[in-house]
């Protein structure tokens, strides 16, 4: 039960904040939906000729009024009389079933379309590149993907039918107003003016306030969240009390504006209802003295106000269904901004095939590198590299070096300005990006988790694989341990994020996931970073296993866990300032060693017999 009181208020969240939506400036935006209406053309067309057909229905009504009150309610009219009763209640049956089905057809096809959007939407932006991710917030993301495509769906389902059927009312009544009586549809259309004047110099100040209202809430909403979210530190230094306060001002400025918004809309409904029945009394005033001067009969009489009532409803209703179709409009403006943005990185049109089988030669040849969000600043410069088939390299260098942009590189996330990176001697440019992916395992230095069970996350990385290679892998990462004495094995939910597992924990299944993968090129960020010294050694010693046969790069900060590699790599400000291994860099004293006193503290000579003892274990 809580979990659906949680579901559904999420939902009203989402259609409220649906409601506050800023309205479309360009109402064409709306056309963009048209493909996604077009896929379905039966179920469109069904929806229009029972929207056709409920119209003519219910303009038919007011001629069979006209017939009954023409012919009398005589005893010797009676069968013409019952006539045109069982006459109604057929337009009746009609008008019902038209009615229900019109509304099946467009209900499915709003249901259909936002499927369809979100589908598309999501699709899209997931192929993006990280480069739209650094100047777009996720939550902006999220937040178009459920709340404007809700409007879509009110409008779609809903709004767009109401729209054409109040539409065709309205033209259909105003016509058959003027066939009806000429004299007295000049009579309303110069009361029009009188009626409507009034209304929308009202209506713009109650939606002035109803939009101050609704931010007043909002404001009391923010100020609630953030000492809620914080209670502790609130309570911590005493400020309930003015919090209190501040709260409470907030609560008493929306309820004044509040107030304001409904003393207009009080003042609006009174001259709205003054106007319109001053307008209906004169209408009928008129025509009861054409009925007595016998230019009208009485039927006609009352099919002209059955008519002008039905052109009022619909006239009523399009107004209140213009403001949802000017928020849709603006919704599938920002929809259509996501799907209309181009990935940076592309696979090309006829892209080069990667070689079988893969052998993980990877060769970085003077590339220059600048993240699109801080152009003036050079992440890699001139950065040249060679690491070959099988070879294990490792990245050392002080916090913006460069060694992270070096990994999104080569997964291809981004393209360098200047130079090449080649995988297996293709250029990474003329490959397919997907086919490039498959061929590495990443290890970061902040796993992701997902939401689900441990089996599940350590299947990301190879969907396809076997119970067992589930287990061996996790056995080689030091994780089976510890994931058999959970409350479901490998069964067990981890919550989001990964929120009911330790630190280490993420980190040895996002290792066990890696391995799975089962990829030529194995990158390891600082992959050992969140472990305690048991288990960094026992991931150590099965690390060492795993890179057998691949082609490894480590990115590490923690000096002891790069000895194993063959290679060691030093970069600063994007470029390679020395090379070599352990013991020859520690003799040169240049800005590894430095690293290295101040990691451990100690001069050259202990700190190489220090991490020697370390390598050694």
């Amino acid at each position: 039960m809580p979990r659906h009181g949680s579901q559904t208020g999420y939902t009203e969240a989402i259609e409220h904040e649906a409601a506050r939506r800023a309205p479309g400036r360009d109402m064409g935006a709306l056309r963009r939906l048209l493909p996604y209406l077009l896929r379905h053309k039966g179920p469109l067309a069904g929806a229009g000729f029972f929207l056709l057909l409920a119209t003519a229905a219910t303009l038919v009504v007011p001629m069979a009024v006209r017939g009954m009150i023409n012919y009398g309610f005589s005893p010797e009219n009676a069968d013409i009389i019952n006539n045109y009763f069982l006459a109604m209640l057929g337009v009746a049956a009609v008008l019902g079933i038209a009615s229900a089905m019109r509304f099946f057809f467009v209900a499915w096809l709003g249901e259909r379309v936002v499927a369809d959007l979100r589908r598309d939407v999501y699709n899209h932006v997931t192929g993006l590149s990280p480069a739209f991710f650094e100047v777009t917030r996720t939550g902006e993301v999220l937040s178009r993907l459920t709340t404007d495509t809700t409007l879509v769906q009110t409008v779609v389902g809903s709004s767009v039918s109401i729209a054409l059927r109040n539409l065709l009312l309205l033209v259909g009544s105003v016509t058959l107003l003027v066939w009806t009586s000429p004299r007295l549809s000049g009579l309303v259309v110069l009361a029009l003016p009188v009626i409507l004047i009034p209304l929308i110099v009202f209506g713009r100040w109650v939606r002035t306030l109803s939009r101050q209202s609704q931010d007043r809430v909002a404001d009391t909403g923010a100020h609630a969240g953030e000492s809620l979210n914080a209670i502790q530190t609130v309570q911590a230094f005493t400020h309930e009390v003015i919090d209190r306060t501040r709260f409470g001002g907030a609560v008493e400025r929306a309820f004044r504006v509040a107030v304001r918004r409904n003393r207009a809309r009080s003042l609006l409904t009174a001259i709205a209802f003054f106007a319109i029945f001053a307008a209906v009394v004169g209408v009928l005033w008129a025509g009861s003295h054409a009925v007595l001067e016998g230019t009208m009969t009485g039927g006609e009489l009352s099919q002209f106000v059955l008519y002008a009532v039905f052109a009022a409803g619909a006239f009523a209703a399009l107004s209140e269904v213009w403001g949802d179709l000017q928020r849709a409009a603006g919704a599938t403006e920002r929809l259509v901004e996501l799907l209309d943005v181009e990935p940076q990185v592309t696979a090309p049109l006829e892209p080069v095939a990667m070689p079988h089988p893969p052998q993980g030669d990877i060769r970085f040849e003077h590339v220059t590198f600048r993240y699109p969000t801080r152009p003036d600043s050079q992440a890699l410069d001139g950065f040249s590299l060679h690491v070959k088939p099988g070879e294990s390299v490792a990245l050392v260098g002080p916090s913006g070096a460069g060694k992270t942009t070096v990994f999104q590189l080569l997964m291809r996330f981004y393209d360098p300005q200047s130079g090449s990176i080649a995988f297996d001697g293709v250029e990474l440019k003329t490959a397919d990006p997907t086919e490039l992916r498959q061929r590495i395992a990443v290890v970061a230095q902040d796993p992701v988790i997902f939401a689900g069970t441990v089996r599940d996350n350590i299947l990301y990385g190879r969907p396809e694989a076997g119970e067992a290679a589930v287990t061996d892998a996790a056995k080689a990462a030091a994780a089976h341990d510890f994931i058999s004495a959970l409350p479901e094995g490998y069964e067990t939910p981890v919550g989001e994020r990964g929120v009911t597992l330790s630190g280490g924990q993420r980190q040895r299944i996002a290792m066990a996931r890696a391995i799975l993968r089962e990829a030529p090129v194995l990158l390891l960020d600082e992959a050992t970073s969140a472990l305690d010294a048991e288990n960094e050694r026992l991931v150590q010693l099965a690390l060492g296993r795993v890179m057998e046969g691949r082609t490894t790069i480590v990115i590490a900060h923690r000096l002891a866990t790069v000895q194993r590699a063959d290679r060691i790599v030093v970069m600063d400000e994007g470029r390679v300032v020395a090379t070599g291994c352990h013991d020859e860099l520690v003799r040169e004293g240049g800005l590894y060693a430095k690293l290295a006193r101040l990691q451990f503290g100690a001069n050259d000579e202990a700190l190489g017999r220090r991490l020697g003892d370390s390598a050694a274990e």
